[in-house]
């Protein structure tokens, strides 16, 4: 893939598609004999003209192939300041915070092209003009019926469903002021548009794809310097100081985060414990010998990542873990393989999620698999491929199929016996962000393969 925005190039460190990025960067670029370079971070205003590009980019591509793919010629996404669609948010410019009063956009197939209007007081960014003017048409519903009524849609989409949260977007009241204003023999062309509104949230573009490998580098390298001994002191630091110096570095860079981080400790107990230490009262203290757990994730240019991953905190006289720990994270890698193996235009979640478990177990591994889609939502668009506690399917979010461009949160565990821990259970827990590009599955940074080391 080529990056498709000359603008990018401008302004972005490592212009370069993020299958170039992934093979330029060795193994030992994460090994835990230094840390990962950060990125450069742009300005504020950088940010908007990077995302008001990639949004233009998205509307005038992404839009029209949906809507054709789904059979809508027309599509209406209403939302009032502050209560938005989760769809609206993602069409706003990057100058706009939140929906302003009552915005309408909608996008018209008129069989040339897409066209993009905004029943509101003002156009909403370049590509959607003004189409109502108050001081001749008081009422917006009303103005919103007439334009209908001029394009003469046949199949009228409004974001609505009972299965995807995020193509659930127009409230109650919005939807009964709308067909209150509709003529009657209009109400028969009005259908659910979540297909079409889960498209456009899970479809990743080139240009998107361009700087993807960049928000992911941001994360992880984070998640090293905080997985190294310029923050942790065995037998001092507890978890909570990581977690909040995650929280704090995170604000530093001027980022936000989408979830607050976590950060778990498994270590060599006696008594034949399973893994489970929260109810240690030192349990937070790290210590030397410690298996350390990390769930991070970012939001950066408007695209979100979410990772799990481990380090071992050497004791006295090692340099490196335990070869039982080494074995473990191996366990964990294959598995992740085993899932992206099953990955197949047109098959859904839950025919992946059964295809990985029954291979794992055939393969000796018993494993938990939850991994969920990535992209403008930390837990996306998309097909659901297990939860944690539904290993047997998830209805309705399970049965959507696998598209092409579509990028995923590879999230699971493996249970693995430790034999320097006496045969002990412990749980490889990893989450990497890859992208379906339709044939292969890769990491849109490349996967942890080795444990960071905290000496």
């Amino acid at each position: 893939m080529k990056a498709l925005l000359p603008l990018l190039i401008a302004l972005l460190i490592w212009p370069v598609d993020a299958r170039t990025a992934a093979a330029q960067a060795q193994p030992g670029m994460l090994s835990d004999e230094g840390g990962l370079s950060m990125p450069a971070i742009l300005s504020m205003w950088e940010r908007a003209r990077v995302i008001d590009e990639m949004l233009e980019d998205r509307l005038r591509t992404v839009v029209p192939a949906l809507m054709r793919r789904e059979g809508f010629d027309m599509w209406i996404i209403a939302a009032r300041e502050y209560n938005e669609d989760p769809v609206i948010e993602t069409m706003l410019p990057s100058t706009w915070l939140a929906a302003r009063r009552r915005t309408v956009l909608v996008l018209f197939d008129n069989g040339d092209t897409v066209e993009g209007l905004a029943v509101a007081r003002y156009a909403v960014g370049s590509l959607f003009k003004a189409a109502w003017d108050p001081e001749e048409q008081p009422d917006q519903w009303q103005a919103l019926a007439d334009l209908i009524a001029d394009k003469d849609p046949s199949r009228i989409g409004i974001n609505v469903s009972e299965t995807f949260a995020l193509g659930d977007g127009l409230t109650h009241s919005e939807y009964e002021g709308l067909m209150a204003a509709l003529s009657p023999e209009l109400h028969d062309r009005v259908d659910s548009a979540a297909r079409l509104a889960i498209g456009w949230l899970e479809t990743r573009t080139d240009a998107e794809m361009s700087v993807y490998p960049q928000i992911v580098r941001i994360a992880r390298t984070i998640i090293r310097e905080g997985f190294s001994d310029r923050v942790i002191t065995p037998g001092v630091t507890t978890t909570d100081d990581v977690v909040w110096w995650y929280r704090q570095r995170i604000r530093d860079l001027g980022l936000i985060t989408w979830f607050h981080p976590s950060v778990s400790v498994q270590r060599a107990e006696t008594g034949g414990r399973d893994g489970d230490f929260s109810d240690r009262p030192d349990a937070a203290i790290i210590q030397r010998g410690d298996l350390l757990h990390v769930d991070f994730g970012i939001k950066y240019l408007r695209l979100n990542t979410d990772t799990q991953q481990h380090a071992y905190v050497l004791r006295p006289g090692e340099t490196d873990a335990p070869e039982g720990l080494r074995a473990a994270l191996a366990v964990g890698n294959r598995l992740q393989d085993i899932l992206t193996g099953q990955f197949v235009t047109g098959r859904s979640g839950n025919q992946i999620l059964a295809g990985a478990l029954e291979q794992a177990r055939a393969e000796g591994i018993r494993p938990s698999i939850y991994t969920h889609p990535i992209g403008f939502h930390g837990h996306a668009a998309g097909p659901t491929i297990g939860l944690w506690d539904q290993q047997g399917g998830v209805p309705g979010r399970g049965d959507y199929p696998l598209f092409p461009m579509t990028a995923h949160s590879i999230e699971l565990n493996a249970t693995v016996a430790i034999p320097e821990w006496g045969n002990q259970d412990i749980r490889i827990m990893l989450e990497e962000d890859a992208l379906f590009d339709g044939n292969d599955v890769w990491y849109i940074d490349p996967r942890q393969e080795r444990m960071y080391l905290i000496r």
